[in-house]
This record gives C-alpha cells, sequence and structure tokens, in this order.
C-alpha cells in the first residue's frame, strides 16, 4: 500500500492540537460550576460510570480526522505490474484544417466527419501508438505517437480550423508525420494523409516529402476529402453566413504519387460513409511485434478511510445527541 498525495500526512498535527486542546479543557474545569448544599451523596456514590464515557465522543470525532486525512491523502496499492507483448504498428494521422474543411458535403462538414471518424479509428487500435499531426498554411505535431487513447481522443477533440495560417502545405504535413515515425522502431510505420485541396504553400514540396517517407520506409495513405463538383461552403456575406457553391478541387494526381511510390494507397471520400470505409479499409493493415512497457494498475482504498470516517463522525453525533448529554 502506498500513498498518492502523502504530503497531505502533515494534517495531522490537527488531531494532535485538538487534544492538548482537550487536556488543557479538562483540566481548567475540574471544578465544579454547580452549587449545591452538600456533595455528600455524590462522594458516596463515587465517580459515575458517565464521567468516564463523556470522553467517548471525542474519541469518535479524533478518529473521524484521522480516517479524512489519511483518505484524502489517497491510499491504494499495486494490483498488477507488468511487460505487455501486443501486435502494433506506428500510425500519424495528418488531418487538412484548412478552412475549406468547413464544407458541409460531409456531415455537419468535412472537418467535424474527419474527427469523429478517426476517434472511432483510433479507439479500435487498441496496441498501436497512434499520433496526429494536423496542417493548414503550416503544419504542427497536436499528438505525438502514443498508446494512450484517453489522451489521443481528447487531442483530437481540440483539432479545429484557424490554429494555423490557412492554405494547404500538403509537404509540410507530411514532412512533420514523417519526423513523428523517423526514429520509430516499430516493425512498420504509416502515415494517413487526409486532405480536401490542392498544395498551395509551405517551404516543403510534396515531391521532397514524398522521397522522405521513401527513404525511411513509410507507407503514405493519402485521403481525399470532398464530393465530386461543387460542394456548399459558409461564406461572410452582408447579412450573415450563408452557404455557398464552391467548386471541390482536389490535387488527386499528387495524392494517388504519393501513396503508389510508398506502397501506400489513395482514397477519395465522398461522404461519411465512404469516409468510415477507407479508415476500416485502413485498419486490416499489417501488425507487428511491440512492447507496452509498464503497465501498471492500482486499487484504490481512499473509500473504505471515507467509509469509516463518516461512520465515526455520525457515532460522536449521535453519541452527543442521546447518550451523553451536557448540561448548559
Amino acid at each position: 500500500m502506498n500513498l498518492e498525495y502523502p504530503g497531505l500526512l502533515w494534517l495531522l498535527v490537527i488531531p494532535v492540537l485538538l487534544v492538548l486542546h482537550y487536556i488543557w479543557l479538562e483540566i481548567a474545569e475540574r471544578h465544579p460550576h454547580m452549587r449545591v448544599s452538600t456533595s455528600v451523596p455524590w462522594k458516596l456514590r463515587g465517580t459515575p460510570l458517565i464521567a468516564w464515557l463523556r470522553h467517548i465522543p471525542f474519541l469518535f470525532r479524533l478518529a473521524a480526522i484521522v480516517l479524512l486525512i489519511f483518505a484524502m491523502a489517497r491510499p491504494r496499492s499495486m494490483a498488477e505490474s507488468t511487460d505487455v507483448d501486443a501486435e502494433g504498428i506506428d500510425i500519424v494521422l495528418a488531418m487538412d484544417v484548412s478552412t475549406s474543411m468547413l464544407a458541409r458535403d460531409l456531415t455537419p462538414d468535412r472537418l467535424e466527419a474527419s474527427k469523429d471518424i478517426a476517434i472511432e479509428f483510433i479507439s479500435q487500435r487498441v496496441s498501436d501508438r497512434v499520433g496526429i499531426v494536423v496542417f493548414a498554411g503550416e503544419s504542427f505535431t497536436q499528438c505525438p505517437p502514443t498508446t494512450d487513447k484517453n489522451a489521443l481522443v481528447s487531442m483530437m477533440k481540440e483539432v479545429t480550423t484557424g490554429i494555423v495560417d490557412d492554405g494547404t502545405a500538403i509537404g509540410n504535413g507530411l514532412a512533420t508525420a514523417i519526423a513523428r515515425l523517423s526514429e520509430s522502431d516499430a516493425p512498420s510505420s504509416v502515415i494517413i494523409l487526409l486532405t480536401d485541396g490542392i498544395s498551395n504553400s509551405g517551404e516543403i514540396t510534396p515531391q521532397t516529402a514524398k522521397e522522405i517517407a521513401m527513404l525511411h520506409g513509410i507507407r503514405v495513405y493519402t485521403i481525399g476529402v470532398g464530393k465530386e463538383g461543387y460542394a456548399k461552403y459558409p461564406v461572410m456575406t452582408p447579412w450573415g453566413v450563408q452557404l455557398q457553391d464552391v467548386e471541390v478541387q482536389i490535387d488527386e494526381e499528387l495524392l494517388k504519387d504519393i501513396a503508389a511510390a510508398t506502397g501506400g494507397s489513395y482514397f477519395r471520400a465522398t461522404d461519411n460513409t465512404k469516409l468510415a470505409e477507407i479508415y476500416s479499409e485502413i485498419n486490416k493493415l499489417e501488425k507487428g511485434k511491440t512492447t507496452i512497457h509498464n503497465v501498471v494498475s492500482y486499487e484504490e482504498h481512499f473509500w473504505k478511510y471515507l467509509l469509516w470516517g463518516f461512520i465515526a463522525l455520525m457515532i460522536e453525533l449521535l453519541l452527543n445527541w442521546f447518550v451523553i448529554r451536557r448540561m448548559p
């Protein structure tokens, strides 16, 4: 058994001070506060049992305070600590977050649909390390490859447009994803690159990023998002935000070239169902051995201390209310 917050044990000085204060009050209040004609009857009877029992509620109060302090320190015991061998690969999701991803040809829009299906994909990759890279006119790592699915889902939900300069820097996005996998020791590394536009910015060209991926043996699966022809896009007008038809332009030749050169595949997602099918197909990738180190689970015990502390407090109150009543 160990304590998650052992520093809170310094609060145990409180019951110690209460004991000292209680003793001081007992000494100061030894003289009677009620005058009687004679004390003989009381002397003949000796000290009644109730005089000793009157200290019991205070003892229960001390016990309640001590138990609550230990509950706050969060006692727990290690239930299991193992190294787990599992099948897994390293995957980075490189997502386009340019403003064109707000188009409504997917429900509710391209970005939110991509996020929802990516979260479902992440939850299915039980033993894989997954990372998130976002790009528009620039690119950055939203979450490095990790097996912490809760952190991944939380970071994916925070992905939005406007976090970087607008544009479509496919080369930068791909290069950043490669950087996250360049030192991977997994037997297989994969990038899923999702975009809805044509590369028009960035310091690194898509061709250069493709060659770097080939050098590191990283497979790139590319996804073009958007319907053929035109899509509804929210545009700010003097009368507020209105949906207007905007032509869908995706550089499919570039995405096909990147996928073919790196051993991946190109997909076109024209609706939510198709996008889900694409991720399902990618989900069948070859898996390799990996080790998840130091998987530790704990059994919490704070609730036991909390329960017994509450019981002790209730016993003290009941004794003071119904059993050991003091005269005013």
